[in-house]
């Protein structure tokens, strides 16, 4: 709590200062708001240092103390608008969470509850209800909601993003080859044997991409989604970032040491063969994802600096999110699909200028099912659609400076194996191979300690148990139709 007081009155210092420095607003402040939304892949929230900002100092360095990245361009989006704390996704993989984002419904009725499935044709999105109310409607990266294909574009069903010539089915190369009109994914390796010119970082490709479209359009209402590969593996960032975390001494997790492991739950164990258990403490890999979070924050600075060269800032939303964690290496896992939060836990940063008060911090648990209804409703939108997800945009545009709430929500595992209930304090997860474990992550933020047969949190889980059995039930979670039930002594 004490952090988040600081980071308060150090945004409330920050905004006080530049007031005399502010920007002109726009003449557009009156017309429909625009949309910007950012999006990355596997990125852990505490690589942002919006983030570090108002957590303890433990929980913010848990690869040792002062070792992460400095996120300036991110940090601006939280301070001049808000952070979200507890923002989950709604299954922390990439194809369920993203169909989640765009849909407003929990994964198992998209159409696209896996990897590599595709999202169905028959349900609305934010952008087609948006491109109905006359929007500029454009994609641009990696989409993953059609199928398992790399580096291939020209997909057919644009889910209301009318301008999708850059949407790209799925792959994680660091950079594309292009010659000929041809686009190729390659890695790092192949890329040094080719001439300069027909080489370009996907980060790079895909910003450029962005930065057209959005001079295409700014003299107009648009609503443009980038989606950036990274910092997803295969962990390699581009020249100067590959070096510039070198002298970095990074350490393992407290969570990765043996004691800890040996006494993990079933669903965050890995056998032998998965990828997904950490073998050995990888210090290379993480300087290298330090590296790419750093180029995907210089991205964001582009992407401001060109709102605010064309008068933009005022009248545009921006938002700063991701589709799932990544581990790296706490509790002895790599990148994601577990409840753990560096897996299930997403960064989310807005600024609306016009309507978010900034500085503001809102605690209440959220996951990604709600970003439809609630920005539609903070734009303005009317539609007819029915979500799954809550219109939570009150807590944005109200004038206070901090929100929590105690509301409880809930995110899975693809086919319901383990469902979890998380509030701004409490995670519930329930398996249907291991017992129920309760974390309070304000006394164990490492989620080392089950509270679930403590006398003290008999009332805490039986409220959590009974609010998760009773959204499973409304949202049809596939868990339910199993004939194995969630254990739940």
């Amino acid at each position: 709590m004490k952090t988040k007081i600081l980071y308060l009155i150090t945004v409330g210092f920050l905004i006080v200062n530049s007031s005399c420095k502010a920007q002109k607003k726009s003449k557009k402040s009156t017309e429909k708001p625009n949309l910007v939304i950012i999006h990355t892949d596997e990125h852990n929230f505490r690589t942002l240092s919006c983030y570090q900002k108002i957590m303890s100092e433990d929980q913010a360095f848990v690869w040792g103390k002062g070792n992460n990245v400095d996120t300036p361009n991110i940090d601006k989006i939280a301070m001049e608008g808000a952070i979200c704390t507890s923002y989950y996704a709604s299954s922390p993989v990439c194809t369920p969470s993203r169909a989640s984002l765009v849909t407003g419904l929990h994964p198992q009725v998209t159409g696209a509850p896996k990897n590599g499935m595709h999202i169905r044709e028959d349900i609305p999105t934010f952008a087609t209800i948006l491109r109905d109310q006359g929007y500029a409607t454009s994609y641009v990266g990696k989409w993953h909601l059609a199928g398992h294909e790399k580096y291939t574009f020209g997909i057919k069903y644009k889910a209301g993003f009318e301008d999708n010539r850059y949407m790209m089915r799925g792959g994680h190369a660091p950079y594309f080859h292009i010659k000929n009109g041809k686009i190729k994914g390659i890695n790092e390796k192949f890329a040094a044997k080719l001439p300069e010119n027909e080489v370009i970082h996907l980060t790079d490709y895909f910003t450029d991409k962005t930065l057209e479209i959005l001079e295409r359009d700014k003299n107009k209402p648009f609503a443009l989604m980038l989606s950036i590969p990274d910092p997803h593996t295969p962990d390699y960032a581009k020249p100067p970032y590959n070096t510039m975390y070198n002298d970095m001494d990074v350490k393992a997790p407290e969570t990765m040491a043996a004691k800890y492991t040996a006494i993990k739950p079933s669903w965050a164990k890995g056998n032998e063969k998965d990828k997904n258990e950490g073998k050995k403490f990888n210090k290379t890999a993480l300087k290298q994802y330090f590296g790419m979070v750093k180029h995907i924050d210089d991205s964001v600075g582009r992407i401001l600096k060109f709102l605010e060269d064309n008068n933009l800032v005022e009248n545009t939303i921006i938002i700063f999110t991701a589709d799932h964690g990544d581990m790296f290496f706490e509790h002895n896992r790599r990148n994601k699909g577990v409840p753990y939060e560096a897996s299930a836990k997403i960064p989310f940063v807005i600024r609306y200028p016009e309507k978010i008060k900034a500085g503001k911090v809102i605690n209440t648990a959220y996951t990604n099912v709600d970003f439809a209804p609630t920005i539609l409703n903070m734009m303005g939108v009317n539609y007819s659609a029915k979500f799954h997800g809550l219109d939570t945009s009150a807590d944005f545009l109200n004038a206070k400076k901090e929100i929590t709430g105690d509301r409880i929500t809930y995110f899975a595992k693809n086919g319901g194996w383990w469902v979890s209930a998380v509030s701004d304090r409490y995670k519930l997860v329930l398996d249907k191979k291991e017992k129920p474990y309760l974390f309070d992550l304000e006394k164990d933020p490492n989620e080392l300690i089950n509270f679930y047969n403590n006398s003290e949190y008999k009332e805490i889980a039986s409220k959590m148990q009974k609010e998760l059995f009773a959204q499973m039930k409304k949202f049809e979670e596939p868990g339910l139709k199993m004939s194995k039930p969630y254990i739940l002594k």
